[in-house]
């Protein structure tokens, strides 16, 4: 490593990687400055890039570090102070590879798609702090190979509320012959992913998590809803469905979250997650635990499950109960056999009027 007054340099998987003013402050409140969140990425190097591995990767960008009033820019605002980066910054090296995806507008562009720790700690450099990575390979950005269950707890819940509900969902996967792997968000919800065969496109796979959703609302109804208006979710952990959307995704492992204490996102065993909380995991904390217990979701690799039972399920339910397709983001084109797209209370009331 070679480092000045203004810049570092470090040697990673062969590549230099230079690290711009190292020491400015990135989460004050911690005293944690930009080199330390570029070493942090190098120490859980090994699990960042197996979840980043050769994804198409969305970089949330906070060039000017995480401090008080600081804001996420939106589609609606771009005055914020950071971003998300979806297509390749001009400026990155000839090693930094892409995977070519298409938007749900039938726009296309070159996304990042880390094949070394190298690229992450480069992309650190830019500021990103959380990476969005596809649920798909670049050798086929059509075909899942992930399922992504977020568990988001609503207005009145919290942490402890999506955790509940974790293993709920654990033993509906069982069930139907698969296993999913938790972490935290890095937020008050927990995720948990699983592996699956990439036969299935994002319509085919964004039906089954719907079904999957359908049929733990029906189990636990009083903690659980699939109601995509908010003004319908009540006190509970929302499914988030859509999250299986083409172009929706979910924050990584290892991802750092944009909040003052500098949380990270964080796999952990099923026996653990009931003893945990989010504040446990931080940028700080998250080395010594990785060098202790590794990546716990390695075991992600060595497995791919056959999604049929989940397309069945929903299948049956449409059939036999009549439930079809569910409302897609707001910022998506109309989809085919999607029902109205408007808030009930507006609808209602537009009703109202009408008659």
């Amino acid at each position: 490593m070679a480092s000045s007054k203004d810049a570092v340099v470090l040697d990673l998987d062969g590549h230099e990687v230079r690290v711009s003013s190292p020491e400015k402050p990135y989460f004050g409140d911690k005293g944690v400055r930009k080199i330390d969140v570029v070493n942090y990425f190098v120490s859980v190097g090994e699990g960042i890039l197996f979840a980043l591995r050769d994804r198409p990767t969305t970089l949330e960008r906070w060039p000017g570090g995480v401090f008080e009033g600081a804001r996420l820019s939106t589609r609606m605002d771009n005055t914020g102070d950071a971003f998300y980066q979806k297509r390749v910054p001009k400026n990155a090296p000839e090693w930094v590879q892409t995977a070519h995806i298409t938007f749900p507008s039938g726009r296309t562009a070159d996304e990042i798609a880390p094949d070394s720790v190298a690229v992450v700690a480069w992309c650190a450099n830019l500021g990103t702090l959380t990476f969005h990575p596809w649920p798909v390979s670049k050798t086929d950005v059509e075909s899942p190979d992930q399922i992504r269950i977020d568990l988001d707890p609503q207005p009145g819940t919290d942490f402890s509320d999506a955790v509940w509900v974790a293993p709920h969902v654990r033993e509906l996967l069982h069930e139907f012959g698969m296993e999913g792997w938790p972490k935290t968000s890095g937020g008050r919800g927990v995720h948990v992913y699983v592996p699956i065969l990439p036969r299935w496109t994002f319509p085919e796979v964004r039906r089954a998590v719907i079904a999957f959703g359908r049929e733990l609302e029906r189990r636990i109804p009083d903690r659980v809803t699939m109601n995509w208006w908010k003004e319908e979710r009540g006190e509970k952990i929302f499914i988030d469905y859509n999250q299986m959307a083409r172009d929706r995704t979910i924050a990584s492992a290892y991802s750092i979250r944009a909040r003052s204490h500098a949380p990270v996102s964080a796999p952990v065993d099923w026996d653990e997650l009931p003893d945990v909380t989010p504040f446990d995991f931080d940028v700080l904390t998250m080395p010594a635990r990785f060098a202790a217990v590794g990546d716990k979701h390695a075991g992600l690799a060595d497995h791919a499950y056959d999604l049929t039972p989940l397309v069945e399920l929903a299948d049956r339910q449409e059939r036999d109960l009549g439930l079809g397709e569910m409302p897609y983001p707001p910022d998506y084109p109309k989809m085919p056999g999607e029902p109205m797209r408007v808030q009930p209370s507006r609808a209602r009331k537009v009703a109202a009027e009408d008659g």
